[in-house]
């Protein structure tokens, strides 16, 4: 599943995406879905380059970017950093939280900073992308003051994925 929403959260895309491969385990617990609901999904060629049109030109906000970009786990396509805001990354929340060598994840973030639970059920990408969006928000004009002055306020995605990062 792909998901996509605006700056206010609003929903730019929202797809299921057929399998390429065989699927042995579809965690419908975490997920929700069973084999019925990607029978008829668009293929994974047609969402990428859709994807790929979407974010062009486009500062895009979420978390740990470099992992859904990348050909290593989902989309397999190159964004520029000084357009990235990855909430992962960003380094006062990890210093803030404690986690500055690990990858915080979403449903810890927002938690402690925002005092919300997200994921109850199962793992919704709607709701990952409009939280990521939240966080980004809440400290929008600090991180976007650094990016200004000169500085990087993130952490650089891992050195595997830096050919995701024009």
């Amino acid at each position: 599943r792909v998901s996509l929403a605006d700056y206010r959260g609003n929903v730019v895309l929202d797809t299921l995406v057929r399998p390429t491969h065989e699927v042995t385990n579809y965690r419908s617990a975490e997920t929700g879905l069973v084999s019925a609901h990607l029978t008829n999904a668009p293929l994974f060629r047609e969402v990428q380059q859709r994807v790929s049109a979407l974010i062009r030109d486009k500062i895009i906000v979420g978390h740990n970017l470099w992992q859904f970009l990348s050909a290593i786990k989902v989309l397999c396509i190159s964004h520029p950093t000084i357009n990235t805001r990855d909430v992962a990354a960003f380094v006062p929340f990890r210093r803030g939280l404690g986690h500055g060598g690990v990858t915080p994840a979403l449903h810890f973030l927002v938690h402690s900073l925002m005092g919300r639970s997200i994921g109850l059920g199962y793992e919704h990408p709607l709701e990952n992308a409009r939280a990521a969006l939240d966080l980004y928000r809440s400290v929008q004009h600090p991180w976007e003051n650094a990016i200004d002055s000169g500085s990087w306020p993130c952490m650089l995605p891992p050195v595997g994925y830096a050919e995701y990062f024009l």
